[in-house]
């Protein structure tokens, strides 16, 4: 269905809904501060939620700070996204048993739905969501664990109103404010709520919320809550793929220079909510009646990574990151119709050398001087 504005919630009603997604047999998770950072927790009640706490954000940085706000979502991100409910970091994707005979017998995992709402989802994770969507299922061959995750999953959004330093989702298009992918939108203002209803089902739960009419002042304050949220951001990625410039310059003294620095740790993949490299391997029994094949998240920095057939692809930390740049920015337009970043700049942020993914694309594009 089309997003439409629903009304208003108190702020001091937000529990209703919590408890509301609770009566629908959801399990709910919600921002909550756990060693230093914001990360998705099991929510029972929004004295849970980071109210009062923002961010700061710069490469190589982030540091929780508190203010005398009552907004529970007064920051722009933490290191997670939408990525661990859906492509879940490890598991096994079937096991090999022997029979008393000898024989071996494949088993694959049958998939559970389960029923999760996440609260406090952002635009630019919605936007990553949307290219996870397009790798695990809109193929001919669909990831059923992936897929039946999918079907569980309830997504509460929040309008981002106090974007990071790092952050650049309003040059990519994927935020500050979520326009579609959501079950519920919601504005946060000093006194609540404006809520949006991105589905049926949303439309169904909040029935018996009864809320409230929202005023033209609070509409207004909407607006120029967004206005500002997108004048703030002063960085903007390049126009890579009209001109394939990445492509075209595998050989700028640029990638020598990121190469230097770069650890190679795989930070930026992991926190990226579209990357999806993977590896499987098997982990066998003591016994060797049994063995489970598994798959865990990977990185295209790994050195096992870029290993095909006897012959290393990528054999330094410069091809690495290169190829890394490259697909993400340049040639995920040829497979998925759009670039694979989301502007959310974890990738800099999470980064222990300090690397600015946008600094960097821009001297590689030749759009800004080294």
């Amino acid at each position: 269905m089309q997003p439409q504005l629903a009304g208003f919630l108190p702020r001091e009603h937000l529990q209703q809904l919590v408890e509301l997604l609770q009566l629908h047999d959801y399990e709910v998770f919600g921002p909550q501060v756990r060693d230093g950072a914001i990360v998705y927790l099991n929510l029972q009640d929004v004295t849970q939620l980071p109210q009062g706490v923002n961010d700061h954000q710069a490469a190589g940085y982030y540091r929780l700070g508190n203010t005398p706000s009552v907004r529970y979502f007064d920051w722009a991100n933490g290191p997670e996204s939408l990525k661990p409910f859906l492509f879940a970091p490890r598991e096994v994707i079937w096991q090999a048993r022997r029979s008393s005979e000898g024989a071996i017998e494949f088993i694959p995992p049958e998939p559970v739905i389960q029923k999760r709402a996440v609260l406090g989802v952002r635009a630019c994770d919605l936007a990553g969501l949307r290219l996870q969507d397009l790798h695990f299922l809109k193929s001919e061959f669909k990831d059923p664990w992936y897929e039946a995750r999918r079907k569980g999953l309830f997504l509460i959004s929040v309008n981002c109103a106090r974007p990071a330093d790092t952050c650049f989702c309003a040059s990519t298009g994927d935020g500050p404010a979520a326009g579609m992918g959501f079950d519920l939108n919601l504005t946060e203002l000093d006194d609540g709520f404006l809520i949006e209803v991105g589905s049926d089902e949303a439309e169904d739960l909040i029935a018996t919320l009864r809320l409230k009419p929202a005023s033209e002042e609070q509409l207004s304050a909407q607006y120029a809550q967004y206005k500002h949220a997108v004048e703030v951001q002063q960085r903007a990625l390049p126009d890579i793929p009209l001109m394939n410039i990445l492509q075209n310059n595998h050989d700028h003294p640029r990638w020598d220079d990121i190469a230097e620095r770069c650890l190679a740790c795989g930070n930026c993949t992991q926190v990226c909510p579209s990357c999806f490299c993977h590896s499987e391997g098997d982990v066998v029994t003591l016994d060797g009646e049994q063995s489970d094949h598994v798959r865990e998240w990977d990185s295209c920095f790994t050195a096992d990574h870029g290993y095909l057939a006897g012959f290393q692809v990528r054999p330094d930390t410069k091809s690495r990151y290169r190829q890394w740049m490259t697909h993400k920015l340049d040639s995920w337009h040829a497979q998925y119709g759009r670039s694979g970043c989301v502007g959310c700049g974890r990738c800099t942020t999470w980064c222990p050398a300090e690397i600015d993914f946008v600094k960097e694309a821009r001297i590689v594009s030749g759009e800004d001087e080294v």
